[in-house]
Formats: C-alpha cells, sequence, structure tokens
C-alpha cells in the first residue's frame, strides 16, 4: 500500500462542520471524549486513514473479522453543531509521520468545509486529580475570549514542554492554513483512562458549541476506574494493623 490512504465511505452534507479530534493520549482523554460523542448521537463513518505509520497490526472483532488499523473520521450531527470527529487507536511512530499524518486529516477535514478544530486531550499532574480543570491553548490569541467565558484556564508555561503529537500539530499546522483551532485538555493523573476527565472537556465543548450530551456512559466507567483506584491505594497504604497482628501470632 502507498505511505497513507484514504477510503471514502460516505459524503454526507455538513453544515459549517467543526473537526473534533480525540486521538489516544494522556489518560485517553481526548479519545474517550470523541468516542462519547460518537455514541450519544449515531457518529456517521465517512473517512477511513490508513497509513504505513501505524503500527503493523489489525483489529479483530467479536466474529473474528481483521481490519487493519486505521483512523476514522465520523459526522455528527447536534442541534448546535455538525461535527467531523476524527478517532482512532493509534498516532504515529515518528515525528515526521505526524506531520504527514496531520496534514492528511487537515486536508480531509478542510475538504467537509471545517474551517474551525478543536483537539481534546488530557495534561498530566502526576497525583489524582480531585477537581478537574480545563486547560486551553490556541492557534489565534483572538480565540481566548470564548474558551475563557467557558471555563478554560490559560497558565503560563503550560501544559510543560509544549503539546505533542496530532493534538499539537493541529494547532500549529492548522494555525498555519487559517484555521481556528483550540486544544482542550483536561487535568488527569496520567497513570489511568480518565473518564472525569473527558466529562470535563466535553463540558465545555457543550457550552462552545451550544449541544447538550448525556453522560452515564461515562460515570458508569468512572465508577469503575474509582475502584481500580481504591484498590490501588490500598496497595499503596501496605497492610492494615491487624494484619501486622495476625502475622506476629505463633
Amino acid at each position: 500500500m502507498n505511505d497513507i490512504e484514504i477510503d471514502e465511505v460516505a459524503t454526507p452534507e455538513l453544515d459549517d462542520p467543526v473537526l473534533i479530534e480525540g486521538l489516544p493520549g494522556v489518560g485517553h482523554v481526548g479519545k474517550l471524549a470523541a468516542e462519547h460523542l460518537l455514541e450519544e448521537f449515531d457518529g456517521e463513518l465517512v473517512r477511513r486513514v490508513y497509513a504505513t505509520e501505524f503500527p503493523p497490526q489489525v483489529n479483530v472483532d467479536d466474529e473474528g473479522v481483521a481490519e487493519l488499523t486505521c483512523a476514522e473520521f465520523h459526522a455528527v450531527r447536534t442541534d448546535g453543531a455538525d461535527m467531523l470527529v476524527l478517532t482512532g487507536d493509534h498516532q504515529a511512530g515518528t515525528n515526521a509521520g505526524h506531520y504527514k499524518l496531520t496534514s492528511t486529516f487537515l486536508d480531509v477535514a478542510e475538504s467537509f468545509g471545517v474551517e474551525r478544530a478543536f483537539a481534546l486531550g488530557g495534561v498530566p499532574t502526576g497525583e489524582l486529580v480531585e477537581e478537574y480543570t480545563v486547560l486551553g491553548a490556541v492557534s489565534d490569541a483572538e480565540g481566548k475570549a470564548d474558551l475563557s467565558d467557558a471555563g478554560v484556564e490559560f497558565r503560563p508555561d503550560e501544559p510543560a514542554g509544549g503539546i505533542v503529537g496530532v493534538s499539537g500539530l493541529v494547532l500549529g499546522l492548522g494555525g498555519r492554513r487559517g484555521l481556528e483551532a483550540a486544544c482542550l485538555m483536561g487535568e488527569t493523573s496520567g497513570y489511568l483512562v480518565d473518564p472525569k476527565s473527558a466529562r470535563a472537556v466535553l463540558e465545555v465543548l457543550e457550552t462552545l458549541l451550544a449541544f447538550e450530551v448525556g453522560y452515564e456512559s461515562l460515570e458508569d466507567r468512572a465508577e469503575e476506574m474509582e475502584e481500580v483506584i481504591g484498590k490501588i491505594q490500598e496497595m499503596q497504604e501496605g497492610p492494615s494493623a491487624a494484619d501486622d497482628e495476625l502475622r506476629y501470632i505463633g
């Protein structure tokens, strides 16, 4: 195959669509958020993007059928805005690959008339988070006001080290194309998949794009992760006093 190949699955009419990027990253925040949009609004698959920069593997479904790994675009329609949602299981394996793939993703978005984009992701705190703040970055300073009004924080020198991968390049390359781009980053420990951080990001997006979405499935996943965190904390705290006493009996 070629280095990059695009399957055109469908080409629906979308009204001034907004690109939403949610590929794997810290806490899987962006991916969780993007997939939640697809589940809640029954996204329509419109493009598959295959690339030799993805890992050499296939995904196997419940019926045992294999599909070469790829990134996907889905069309999503809400009362507030039409969206073109980009998600998948992998990012590129090299620096050059990130540039090539992101350029291709932006080409696809522009073919649907996209002029505005939101990259979704997480920013690691290194510790468990109680209250989830969403940090922001924009391709142009004029875009900060709306995000700030929606509760997004802009902090000097954060995220430390900048924004890597497709999320960063959506701003960098998208900005060079004249795209109005922003990155919404939910705070997360960085250790575990974080549905609560994904919800915090989606709540900001709801405000910015004037749509409403339910969160029941994300809440269920959050409860599962809380159980995992609880077990980890128990292991870190060590054996209880009762366990110590039993150890010395006899």
